[in-house]
């Protein structure tokens, strides 16, 4: 056999084995994550919870859920190991302030269109009108008919009627 007709086979076993390479890398890293595990470490399961490591044993994990919740997992159904900051961050709302020196950046251009005119000026601007209204003005003759409104009325009611005749068929 001659290296071309070998050439597609050499290429196939290759990408096989780099594909076999990277999968056993992955399942390394995460029985290295799941072994770094310890009491007081934040977790999140394959199943979306996240929960306070309790007790670590060899092929389980006793996981504090909440308040008098204590809840039973094999390992491999830890998904992530958390930092503490995250954890407080995701299932308290606890934001960490890394820059807490650092000037504070307003989330809008407020600061940047502010001028020295008294806020008594601003309060007496007319009030924007959204197209929304409290009460409709009893004047308007909104849901009264038209005269055009009538014969189409008319018409409809002579096709239910000529609709009707086929439920005496019983």
């Amino acid at each position: 056999m001659s290296l071309v007709t070998l050439l597609p086979f050499i290429v196939l076993i290759g990408a096989m084995f780099l594909m076999t390479r990277s999968a056993k890398k992955k399942q390394q890293q995460a029985a290295d994550m799941r072994n770094q595990m310890q009491p007081g470490s934040g977790v999140r399961t394959i199943g979306g919870m996240y929960a306070t490591v309790k007790e670590v044993n060899d092929d389980t994990v006793l996981l504090d859920a909440g308040p008098g919740v204590e809840l039973l997992f094999a390992k491999n159904s830890i998904g992530a190991v958390l930092t503490d900051d995250e954890y407080n961050r995701i299932v308290h709302g606890i934001e960490h302030d890394l820059k807490s020196d650092a000037d504070v950046v307003p989330d809008d251009a407020s600061s940047l269109t502010e001028t020295d005119a008294p806020a008594d000026a601003a309060s007496d601007e007319k009030s924007v009108d959204l197209g929304k209204k409290a009460e409709e003005p009893a004047d308007e003759t909104v849901d009264e008919p038209t005269a055009d409104a009538a014969p189409a009325e008319a018409k409809t009611d002579e096709k239910a009627k000529k609709s009707d005749g086929g439920s005496e068929a019983k």
